[in-house]
């Protein structure tokens, strides 16, 4: 039996949850919270492996733990951490990692390329990235960015100094890209090899050099649905594009009447297209005292304002990896607030809801759903 679920799937200050709606995407029940009282910084599905999801989980007492579903959340496995080797029936025993690789937080999961079906990557804080082959029963470093000749520039952002995105660029297989507070962005084409810092364009406004190769405080990157050589950008200093795959970078927030802000998302299905929530960069509130989301579009080169500023007034806030699409037509946007909201839009924007549950401070969102 096929599978048509919407599921999206939220990291929290109190554990993760695992909410489930049919393609409508009118009522959700909701599942959870699992791993409960713990920081889960991320909440991430496997889609090579339908109902297989990981879960970034950090105790304030017992440190950094990965998590690791089977079944959407029904039963819960603790997996090797890159802190945390173990030895299992399908790998060989590996050795504790470097003093100089130690781990505070686990930041963002990535499950690798279908070519790639036991891979999985990591990045954490301080900023390092990780790589298993064998779906984290062991973890090796790549030295190629964690030992960077730039690495004595890069300093830590107000979260830490977190590797938060990694991107693979499906036209070009060996392509990847990270992100890192504060360091910027870097871009592999020898699959994790060797990295580039694509910092070019990028203000630092923060710094006596506002334009260094490495330093800048990106707090998240997407790649456009159609062409991954498009990506966009929300830095701490302003909202980015750019349209050779992060060689150069140009501003395009300024229309905005403030375009700092934490999170962007695109939509496969909306190409060339891409959602924001800018925020007030002192408080770190969405703008103006009320619910927004701001949708960019490379077509009219133009911003438009996608929420009716009456419907949710008060102080909402957004962390990093807090906005997400899904793969549906018409396309899915959620939205979930440091303070515990869920917003979202069944329709690409035009129409806004809000789950009626108090989650507890919402660290990220993603969604799986057919044909992710």
């Amino acid at each position: 039996m096929v599978d048509r679920k919407v599921r999206a799937l939220l990291g929290t200050r109190k554990g993760s949850y695992v909410l489930e709606s049919d393609a409508k995407r009118k009522k959700w029940r909701i599942h959870g919270p699992f791993q409960t009282g713990d920081d889960v910084f991320h909440v991430q599905s496997d889609p090579r492996h339908p109902g297989t999801i990981y879960a970034a989980v950090n105790n304030g007492w017992w440190g950094p733990m990965l998590m690791r579903s089977r079944n959407w959340g029904g039963k819960w496995t603790e997996i090797s951490t890159p802190q945390t080797p173990r030895r299992s029936k399908r790998s060989a025993p590996v050795e504790a990692p470097s003093p100089q690789y130690p781990i505070k937080n686990i930041w963002h999961i990535a499950p690798g390329r279908p070519s790639e079906p036991r891979t999985v990557f990591l990045g954490v804080d301080p900023a390092s990235l990780w790589r298993s082959d064998d779906e984290g029963d062991s973890w090796a470093p790549l030295p190629g960015l964690n030992d960077h000749p730039t690495r004595s520039k890069w300093n830590p952002g107000a979260g830490g100094m977190c590797l938060h995105t990694i991107l693979f660029d499906p036209s070009r297989p060996k392509r990847m890209h990270v992100g890192i507070s504060a360091a910027g962005t870097f871009r592999s084409d020898d699959d994790g090899e060797h990295w580039t810092p694509t910092n070019r364009g990028v203000i630092a406004g923060f710094q006596p050099d506002r334009h260094p190769e490495v330093g800048q405080c990106v707090h998240k990157v997407a790649l456009d649905s159609a062409n991954p050589s498009t990506m966009y950008r929300q830095d701490h200093c302003g909202i980015y594009v750019s349209h050779n795959a992060a060689d150069s970078w140009t501003r395009v927030g300024r229309r905005l009447e403030d375009d700092f802000g934490m999170g962007v998302a695109t939509a496969p299905q909306l190409p060339g297209e891409a959602f924001f929530v800018p925020l007030d960069s002192m408080p770190r509130l969405i703008a103006d005292g009320h619910f927004q989301v701001s949708r960019w579009s490379e077509k009219t080169r133009a911003w438009s304002t996608l929420v009716d500023k009456r419907k949710w007034p008060g102080g909402f806030g957004m962390h990093r990896e807090g906005i997400a699409t899904d793969a549906m037509n018409p396309a899915g946007v959620y939205v979930g607030t440091t303070t515990g909201q869920l917003f979202w839009s069944a329709d690409g924007g035009k129409r806004w809801d809000l789950v009626p549950y108090q989650f507890p401070g919402i660290h990220s969102v993603e969604v799986a759903s057919p044909g992710t």
